[in-house]
């Protein structure tokens, strides 16, 4: 009989009609596929049951989670050659047909049964135990929104400070040629702080305030006063730790409060960085209103938000079952007209949009090369599973950026006060930026 190396290659080709573009390394030690191509390493046969229970994503996940699945070789280049296999989807939303589609194809049950051979005794093992537990009911409930948050952000604040650096700042940095990572976020913060035009005794709201680097950054630098909310107990700890250690307790603080529970408003200023992608579709108008109630005539909206290319047919928008299951629970992307739709539907003038999606691809690989620096440690302060999902998720969330799959965008809305000056002024000046020959805008305009 063909050694399991063989015959799983063979299999994958008979399902792909081409040959595999990475090589097989089985658990019996047999190799086969390309010479030099990146190997996808199928440690045990469990890795099989997994994936004929569950086709698609959610096995091939379990499978890396428990470590019964790697990479040997260059991760973003394997990633890269199993794309159109395993994680692309068609214009609607629709899988795209491959190896991990065999239960659902007629035409490759035969390929299924070969697998069957190989994965050994039933049933397959328990999902592990990284996986949040299936969710029923109502999403974007407080209580779900707590849980779903808690799920990815209570893991550990050593392990976020390995892999996010000297920063605690976990959203898309703002690069320029030759920068560090630590330079691109204070730049990021700034260029929050200069587009919300924030200016001494402003009151700051910021939604989803992280480990608190934005509020320590907008107080100290701009001598405002800010308030900060997060569902994360392990954030609001961290974040309260560094404002009492930098002498701004009486200028900054920070709640574990849903921004729906906010009533101390008005606010002169709110920013909103990475935390729309967790509000859900179902909840985006509800989301925008309290922005908008929460903020004072000629106030600022910076809502910094992650974007998904629009499909033709946008009932059919699903969300990736290892982001799900791994990452983000209940986490939904729009498109960026949808949000600029809606916030203009809640009353927000929109004045400026910018997309930022090669600096998150950039973020990305700066965090996953700190995570891999040192794995070990990493696998120690979370769980090896945890820390495998974070290398897996980042690693495919650069290439995704890069392929133009995924966005980001700053949106910059305003709260135009109803009569205006004298000429219906929003309160911005009247070239919020100014454009180079090259076609590119010059740094330092906003606002």
């Amino acid at each position: 009989m063909a050694d399991a190396a063989s015959r799983l290659t063979a299999v994958a080709e008979r399902v792909l009609g081409s040959p595999l573009p990475v090589r097989i390394r089985a658990w019996d030690r047999s190799e086969a596929g390309p010479p030099g191509a990146p190997t996808l390493h199928i440690r045990h046969p469990r890795a099989l049951r997994r994936i004929l229970w569950r086709p698609g994503e959610l096995g091939l996940a379990r499978a890396w989670v428990a470590g019964e699945i790697d990479v040997e070789g260059d991760l973003y280049a394997a990633l890269d050659l199993l794309a159109e296999l395993i994680w692309e989807k068609g214009e609607d939303g629709d899988e795209s047909r491959g190896l991990l589609d065999l239960a659902r194809d007629p035409a490759v049950r035969e390929a299924a049964r070969e697998l069957l051979s190989l994965a050994g005794p039933w049933p397959p093992p328990p999902p592990p135990r990284e996986e949040a537990r299936r969710r029923v009911g109502i999403r974007h409930t407080l209580g779900r929104d707590r849980k779903a948050i808690s799920h990815h952000y209570d893991v550990g604040n050593d392990f976020y400070s390995l892999v996010l650096g000297p920063s605690m700042v976990y959203s898309c940095a703002y690069w320029e040629d030759g920068g560090t990572l630590e330079g691109a976020q204070h730049d990021k913060l700034d260029l929050i702080c200069r587009k919300l035009a924030l200016s001494e005794g402003q009151r700051l709201l910021d939604v989803g305030c992280g480990w608190g680097s934005l509020v320590l950054h907008a107080a100290r630098e701009y001598g405002v006063r800010a308030v900060g909310v997060t569902l994360s107990q392990e954030q609001a700890t961290f974040a309260r730790k560094r404002i009492a250690e930098e002498g701004l307790t009486d200028r900054v603080e920070v709640r574990v409060q849903d921004y729906r529970e906010v009533r101390d408003g008005p606010y002169d200023a709110i920013a909103s960085v990475g935390m729309a992608e967790h509000v859900g579709a179902a909840r985006y108008r509800e989301y925008a209103d309290d922005l908008y109630a929460l903020l004072k005539p000629g106030g600022r909206l910076l809502n910094h938000q992650i974007a998904r290319r629009p499909l033709r047919d946008e009932e059919a928008y699903s969300v990736d079952e290892f982001i799900d299951a791994y990452v983000f629970p209940d986490g939904e992307l729009a498109p960026v007209g949808r949000t600029v739709g809606l916030l203009e539907d809640a009353g927000f003038e929109v004045r400026d949009l910018e997309s930022i999606r090669e600096h998150y691809a950039r973020t990305l690989r700066a965090w996953v090369a700190n995570l891999e620096s040192d794995f070990p440690r990493a696998a120690r302060l979370t769980s090896p599973g945890r820390a495998r999902v974070w290398r897996l998720y980042m690693a495919a969330s650069a290439l995704a950026f890069e392929r133009n799959r995924i966005g980001v965008n700053q949106v910059l809305a305003v709260r135009t006060p109803d009569s205006g000056d004298a000429t219906g002024h929003a309160g911005l000046p009247l070239r919020a930026r100014t454009w180079l020959a090259d076609g590119s805008p010059s740094r330092g305009a906003e606002g």
